[in-house]
């Protein structure tokens, strides 16, 4: 990475040491139909999309703010259908209170349900973080088990939120298929599957193990920074040569960098209390600004 990595708001996008990646040309830019790519085309371009998200995105790391894996299975079980920045604005006065799953378990559900009320579905969010809480209670001695058939046993913990866990407090590679995720490696014709745990299979099949973990980060990163759903960045996309799908989304320059998010586009992040190595601004607290 090139520049100052503490760049405040407003600075110059955080940009890779790369140069920018020139725009699609051949039969592609044409609009002549493409030959069709074989099994080991797609998995040697997936592979260099990697690497080249790697150096865009040293930085890559979970979004949610977490001290430890119960306070990370928390947060994410919280961040279904809302914002990791609401979430991360939220839970500091949930860990205040409830620091441990013995502590949550016991918690008065009105209680509960009111400081986890900015993250949606609170009342449902509620009845899960009390179940897995006495789960981990009654069954694994107060801690957050680190083996994904019994993290899927938990109340409100699917395959995402038990790799996410697995990941990033245990060191046990996993791919995390969120709606990002899911979105982009689609894009990229690494699967056609809709289904998040065939999504799952057919990714896992294309990288080694060892790469699964940050591989989910990079992707999410792209996708909430540059490919976003509805109106992709491509004219500022780094990965544009490699992209099947180029030309969804706005193809100059100019314009796609006003659609550059975060620390891309000189704006914080989602975290209050980002990785050093973060290149933007913390997030502010709840009720800041």
């Amino acid at each position: 990475m090139s520049g100052d990595r503490n760049s405040a708001v407003g600075e110059q996008p955080v940009r890779s040491k790369k140069k920018a990646a020139k725009r699609p040309t051949g039969a592609a830019a044409a609009g002549k139909p493409a030959k069709p790519e074989s099994h080991l085309a797609m998995v040697r371009r997936a592979r260099r999309i990697n690497r080249e998200l790697a150096e865009v995105y040293p930085y890559a790391h979970p979004e949610l703010d977490f001290r430890n894996p119960f306070e990370l299975l928390v947060a994410t079980v919280l961040s279904a259908q809302t914002t990791d920045l609401r979430v991360n604005q939220t839970t500091p006065a949930l860990f205040a209170a409830y620091p441990t799953p013995e502590d949550m378990a016991a918690a008065v559900p009105e209680k509960l349900e009111e400081i986890i009320r900015p993250t949606g579905f609170f009342r449902a969010k509620a009845r899960s973080l009390m179940g897995l809480s006495a789960a981990l209670r009654d069954d694994f001695g107060g801690e957050v088990p680190g083996r994904l058939e019994d993290l899927v046993k938990l109340p409100g913990v699917g395959r995402k939120t038990a790799n996410v866990v697995l990941g990033n407090a245990f060191g046990v590679p996993g791919i995390t298929v969120d709606t990002h995720f899911g979105r982009l490696v689609r894009r990229w014709k690494w699967t056609e599957q809709e289904d998040p745990e065939k999504v799952e299979a057919e990714v896992a099949a294309i990288f080694p193990k060892s790469e699964w973990t940050m591989l989910s980060h990079r992707v999410v990163f792209h996708g909430r920074r540059i490919c976003h759903s509805r109106k992709p960045a491509c004219g500022a996309c780094p990965i544009a040569p490699l992209c099947p799908s180029y030309g969804e989304g706005e193809t100059d320059p100019e314009k796609a960098k006003k659609l550059l998010k975060y620390e891309m586009g000189g704006y914080p992040g989602q975290r209050l209390s980002p990785p050093p190595d973060y290149p933007g601004s913390p997030a502010p607290p709840l009720g800041a600004g």
